[in-house]
């Protein structure tokens, strides 16, 4: 990974900040991109105490707001000719119900639509990468889901719960789907999913200020430190072995923790109408629109 250019969205904290670690001390060029700058340069400064001539920038983006896509996509073409690896990490997990700007319900806006717009536009320096991939973070939470394409934005019926599960699906059925599709169409980045198991991050908090007391001593008993919650990731980033359209998750009882393997998805989990149709509703409410083939991808941001 020396001199790679690793992007990793939501990594000022959790597991995407032990995933930026562990690029910047093998000398990669990581690329923090987070919604709070100012969190993200206290993570840049940690990382450069332990590891002083590592190379990382802090680039503003918000997942939850489409307009930010661009602006952020253009700073990393004025500083990058291609990137190497893309990490879909950033998340929000069950917060009270919320609408976006745009019109979305939080946690599909966050977890997915925008990953989906970042990923589109990001695409032609990937393919200029060496080996590239993009890897999206999906949860175990998946196997619960169900995309509700009748009340995407939660305005008719809302579970928090639910509607992280189905994020948390479109996630996985995302890189799937992409991977596909990548392989249709002749481009040679690759798409991997990979999931933490249980790991004790701030998601946790659950949309409050802490986690809550009686959560504790379950996700010390169930769950695994960010350390190896960002194993995974970090696999399916950096197998050589992988061929794309993989699930990385931990090798533990019911995939909560463990060392990172090669995980069998639910049965029946890629159901190919589904997979389209989340597509063809993803570029529409982003305006995005994948080239047919390995061509330059062009986005819109206006709505």
């Amino acid at each position: 990974m020396n001199n790679k250019t690793v992007i990793i969205t939501g990594s000022n904290s959790g597991i995407g900040f032990e995933a930026a670690k562990h690029f910047a001390q093998l000398g990669s060029h990581v690329v923090l991109a987070v919604r709070n700058e100012a969190k993200g340069e206290e993570a840049k400064h940690e990382i450069l105490t332990n590891y002083p001539n590592a190379q990382v920038y802090v680039y503003y983006i918000d997942l939850a707001k489409l307009e930010t896509v661009d602006p952020f996509v253009n700073r990393i073409q004025e500083k990058f000719s291609a990137i190497d690896v893309l990490i879909n990490n950033a998340g929000v997990m069950m917060p009270p119900h919320t609408v976006t700007d745009d019109g979305f319900e939080l946690q599909f806006a966050s977890n997915h639509l925008g990953h989906f717009a970042l990923t589109g536009r990001l695409l032609p320096l990937l393919e200029k990468g060496e080996a590239s991939r993009i890897v999206t973070l999906t949860s175990i939470a998946y196997r619960y889901g169900t995309i509700h394409f009748d009340n995407l934005n939660g305005i008719s019926g809302y579970s928090s719960s639910k509607f992280y599960s189905q994020s948390k699906l479109a996630n996985l059925l995302f890189a799937k789907e992409l991977d596909d599709r990548l392989k249709t169409h002749g481009y040679t980045t690759i798409s991997v999913a990979a999931h933490p198991g249980l790991s004790s991050t701030n998601l946790f908090k659950l949309g409050k200020t802490e986690t809550r007391w009686f959560a504790k001593p379950l996700l010390k008993l169930f769950s695994q430190p960010p350390s190896m919650g960002a194993l995974p990731m970090i696999m399916a980033a950096t197998d050589d072995s992988l061929q794309g359209g993989e699930l990385i998750g931990p090798d533990g009882a019911g995939g909560r923790k463990g060392n990172p393997t090669i995980e069998e998805p639910k049965t029946d989990v890629y159901h190919s109408a589904t997979m389209r149709k989340l597509w063809t509703v993803s570029e529409d409410l982003t305006n995005t629109h994948f080239a047919n083939d390995n061509e330059t991808v062009t986005r819109s941001a206006t709505r």
